[in-house]
C-alpha cells in the first residue's frame, strides 16, 4: 500500500516584527516565504550563535574572507549543501550554484529546492554573500 503524504503548512514570525492592526499580534509569514527565510538564515548563521543549539549553522562567513575564486566558491557550495541537508528537513535540495563575482568581491548564490509536505512549485532562492569588515 503506498504511503500517503499529509500536507501541512509552515508558519514563522516576520523579521520586521510589525504588529497586525486587526489582532495586535506579530505578522506571520507562511509556507514558501517562511522556508526561504529559514534557508537563508541557516546559511548565514555561524555555529555557536544559537545558545541552545551551538552546532547549528554553517562556516560560510569564515570562507568569505578567502580569495574570490572558483576554489572558494566550491568550498562555499559544499558548506551550504552540507548545512541544508543536515538542518533543514522541510526541503529536498536539488541544486546549489555559487558563482564568484570578481568585480564586486562577492559570491552570488542560487539555491534550488523542493518543499516537502505541501504542494508547491520548485523553489529558487538568490542572494549575494559578501565579507563584512
Amino acid at each position: 500500500m503506498p504511503i500517503e503524504r499529509l500536507s501541512r503548512g509552515f508558519k514563522d514570525i516576520s523579521l520586521s516584527f510589525e504588529v497586525n492592526p486587526i489582532n495586535n499580534d506579530l505578522i506571520t509569514v507562511r509556507n514558501d516565504v517562511a522556508i526561504a527565510r529559514a534557508v537563508r538564515n541557516l546559511v548565514l548563521t555561524t555555529p555557536g550563535e544559537r545558545l541552545f543549539n551551538p552546532n547549528l549553522g554553517s562556516q560560510v562567513s569564515e570562507l568569505l574572507f578567502d580569495n574570490v575564486d572558483e576554489m572558494s566558491a566550491s568550498a562555499i557550495h559544499d558548506e551550504i549543501e552540507e548545512t541544508l541537508n543536515k538542518y533543514e528537513p522541510r526541503i529536498k535540495l536539488t541544486k546549489v550554484k555559487v558563482e564568484p563575482n570578481y568585480d564586486d568581491n562577492e559570491f552570488n548564490v542560487t539555491i534550488f529546492y523542493d518543499i516537502i509536505g505541501i504542494d508547491a512549485l520548485p523553489q529558487q532562492l538568490n542572494f549575494a554573500l559578501q565579507s563584512t569588515r
